[in-house]
């Protein structure tokens, strides 16, 4: 009788302690199997103020066309970093967004896409789909640029595009799908006017 009192016990505290874990969205999306292959974001924007920023990010990679690109070299400029691979829905949706901010802003902005699942042979279609003219790194075989954004970036939230300020550092987060180009257009804006 006792063991069956134990096993009853057991029992009874792991459904309650996976009760618990049913209102994170993400292990949701999971386990919802519907085989869409990315969680994605809510279309969050978090903006942090120069006195809340981290320290300057430091990353450099082989780009879709076999060149390379370094943050080092982007210094001084605002810079957008999208994390994207060409399967994902969102990604595809928001594509003609980041690529009209960038045109906008042209030189005045760095726009470097960060691939993540995808070799250059399934980039290089989506970007000439898409009309992408910035460069976009592959990072799927080392994950270098994922790791440097560490605690920025949720592993499995793509896509998600990070602002940096001329220092290198992250002033502002979409976790997800940006919705509007306006949201996009006003975050770059606003860092390109500070400090000018």
């Amino acid at each position: 009788m006792p063991r069956a009192a134990t096993v009853l016990a057991v029992g009874v505290a792991s459904v309650v302690a996976l009760a618990g874990c049913t209102a994170d969205p993400l292990a949701e999306q999971y386990r919802e199997g519907s085989g869409k292959n990315y969680i994605a974001g809510d279309g969050t924007v978090a903006e942090f103020a120069p006195d809340q920023r981290g320290e300057p990010v430091e990353f450099d990679g082989t780009t879709v066309d076999g060149g390379t690109f370094d943050s080092a070299d982007a210094l001084g400029e605002v810079t957008v970093v999208n994390f994207w691979y060409a399967a994902c829905a969102p990604c595809r949706a928001e594509a003609p967004i980041l690529e009209s901010v960038h045109e906008e802003y042209g030189d005045d902005v760095t726009f470097v896409g960060v691939n993540v699942r995808d070799q250059a042979g399934t980039a290089r279609p989506f970007e000439e789909d898409y009309g992408i003219t910035y460069p976009s790194i592959l990072d799927v075989d080392e994950g270098r640029v994922q790791y440097a954004f560490a605690g920025q970036v949720p592993a499995a939230a793509v896509p998600t595009t990070l602002v940096l300020d001329r220092e290198g550092r992250v002033a502002a987060r979409i976790l997800g799908q940006i919705q509007d180009e306006s949201i996009l257009d006003s975050i770059v804006g606003d860092l390109v006017a500070e400090d000018a």
